[in-house]
């Protein structure tokens, strides 16, 4: 298959849901309904021609998935470049069919090239780790050091969710309530680097489970949106997520993501959900994002070995 289009997603989300419900620890981090959703839609204008995709089916149902990101280099209306310089490896598989990922790696050797080749396991899936250790990958100790990207993926219950409190004049909405312009402009400032356009907006709007009432932003005394997030709800697992969350950064540091999370929580479990999903840096020297969630009650629940094969 060329294209990574909508029908594929939603059967790669549909795996996703079953992992979710079963075994929550073997899933990928990458892999979830919320992250695919969001990394498929703001990215599939600029990024889709670099991107491969192959499913695995077993007794009528999706069994496995690969995603391999290729390495690209395209140029930024700033004049920098966004690029990626080695391929990268999303996947997922049911636990039932835990094997599938070595007919995964064999694809992902033939589809990446002769670069190195990236990928990730879970720190709670064995199987995993002994898989992509015989097909040559090792431990990426760079990227997974005390000071690397590695990602911890946290959990939390619903059951009792604090009320949020917003310094004096500040004031919650959802992108119902704003332009969509203004919505995107909220997110490029909490992620300055970020390439993020009205058109990829309205692609993420268009993409399940995406509502409006669940993207949720905190707007300052003068207007300026100066926090953001999305909740991606799943209601066939009473699961929602956080992906992503920004706080601009003219107005960190004043408890805004505390309270956005915390009225966000509320909101997923009006609409229906028992449990929330983030995931966040998880090395030491990255403490700010994580020491956050876990003021709001969020608990680790795996967390990403990277793994890199080195090409000959």
């Amino acid at each position: 298959m060329e294209t990574l289009g909508t029908t594929e997603l939603r059967l790669m989300q549909g795996l996703a849901q079953e992992v979710t419900a079963w075994r929550p620890e073997l899933l990928n981090g990458d892999a979830t309904v919320g992250e695919l959703a969001w990394v498929w839609a703001k990215d599939f204008d600029a990024l889709n021609r670099f991107w491969r995709h192959r499913l695995w089916f077993a007794g009528g149902r999706l069994a496995a998935w690969g995603w391999a990101h290729l390495p690209y280099q395209l140029p930024r209306d700033d004049g920098t470049l966004r690029e990626s310089k080695t391929a990268n490896l999303l996947w997922q598989a049911h636990p039932d069919s835990a094997a599938l990922l070595s007919e995964i790696l064999d694809w992902y050797d033939d589809v990446a090239g002769g670069g190195d080749r990236l990928l990730t396991v879970q720190s709670a899936d064995a199987q995993a780790q002994a898989i992509v250790a015989a097909h040559g990958y090792a431990f990426d100790a760079k990227a997974g050091s005390d000071n690397g990207p590695w990602v911890q993926f946290n959990m939390r219950e619903l059951t009792d969710v604090p009320d949020p409190a917003l310094p004096d004049g500040f004031r919650f909405l959802a992108a119902q309530d704003v332009p969509a312009a203004d919505a995107v402009n909220a997110h490029r400032a909490a992620w300055h680097t970020s390439s993020f356009t009205e058109g990829a907006f309205e692609r993420v709007r268009r993409t399940w489970p995406y509502r409006a009432d669940l993207h949720v932003l905190i707007a300052a005394p003068d207007g300026t949106l100066a926090a953001t997030a999305i909740i991606w709800l799943d209601e066939a697992t009473q699961t929602a997520e956080f992906e992503p969350v920004g706080t601009h950064r003219d107005f960190r540091r004043r408890g805004l993501g505390t309270a956005l999370q915390l009225h966000g929580m509320q909101l997923a479990r009006s609409a229906g959900a028992k449990r929330m999903l983030v995931a966040c840096l998880g090395a030491p020297a990255h403490p700010e994002a994580r020491n956050m969630y876990y003021g709001v009650g969020f608990r680790p629940l795996t967390r990403d070995l990277p793994q890199i094969k080195v090409a000959r």
